[in-house]
């Protein structure tokens, strides 16, 4: 069986390494700690001339919830603008209604907006109100592609939830599980619920190479965020979970 490896990535670095260790596609994002959010343009530009591999961006300009107002959605026509000039592939959103059910509407308009870039629907839907009605929804929205954690924190604990979704998109879309997903679960994913797409981070920690290093100030303003190391893409991490789908 054919599986599709898609990594999370919030740099250039990240998103060459990646795709150096053989990952199939990259999502980019920036500000992975709250969820991610649009890139730059200049990043965006920088990641597609240094990709050869599919290259999706998430259209998400702020954290938060996924209820927007007409000058966010403004905005998030616009990033898909600048995606679709740069080159890219597809396009990863996610809209819902103060009640919690998936606003078809304003979806579908920006997916038709976006094409031919493909649309993922990301883990907006893990907050949803109705998984069941909210497949239906995301398929009729026209995406092509369903981010889940299976309604929650992480993908093997949403993995009943996930195998359902699958059972009930059939051929209709994909339905790709994300989050803390590693080496140690993976091919349990696999196995139990069916999916072939699966997104991941795999990443490492780094130090920085600053020598002079002023401490007890956040850059953030929030305490418990490292200044002086970072995450970054652990293409050995990627090759063995790469290695461990073709075992199954």
């Amino acid at each position: 069986m054919k599986f599709n490896l898609e990594i999370c990535v919030d740099t250039v670095e990240s998103a060459i390494d990646a795709q150096n260790a053989g990952a199939d596609r990259i999502e980019f994002c920036n500000n992975l700690p709250g969820g991610g959010t649009t890139p730059g343009f200049g990043t965006i530009s920088s990641a597609r001339n240094n990709l050869t591999i599919g290259l999706h961006m998430i259209i998400r300009h702020r954290g938060g919830d996924f209820l927007y107002s007409d000058l966010e959605y403004d905005i998030m026509r616009r990033e898909i603008d600048k995606c679709g000039e740069c080159g890219v592939d597809g396009i990863v959103l996610g809209i819902l209604e103060s009640k919690g059910t998936i606003d078809i509407e304003r979806t579908a308009k920006l997916i038709e907006h976006a094409r031919p870039m493909s649309a993922t629907f990301h883990r907006a839907f893990d907050m949803c109100v109705d998984p069941v009605k909210g497949l239906e929804d995301v398929i009729v929205s026209g995406a092509s592609r369903l981010l889940t954690s299976g309604q929650k924190n992480k993908a093997n604990e949403g993995i009943e939830l996930i195998s359902q979704l699958i059972q009930q998109a059939g051929k209709r879309i994909i339905i790709m599980p994300g989050s803390g997903i590693n080496e140690s679960n993976i091919a349990e994913l696999a196995k139990i619920t069916g999916a072939v797409e699966f997104h991941l981070t795999g990443r490492k920690v780094i130090e920085s190479e600053m020598i002079f290093r002023r401490q007890n100030i956040s850059m953030g303003g929030t305490s418990g965020i490292p200044e002086f190391s970072r995450k970054v893409a652990d293409p050995d991490m990627i090759r063995s979970i790469i290695n461990i789908l073709k075992d199954i």
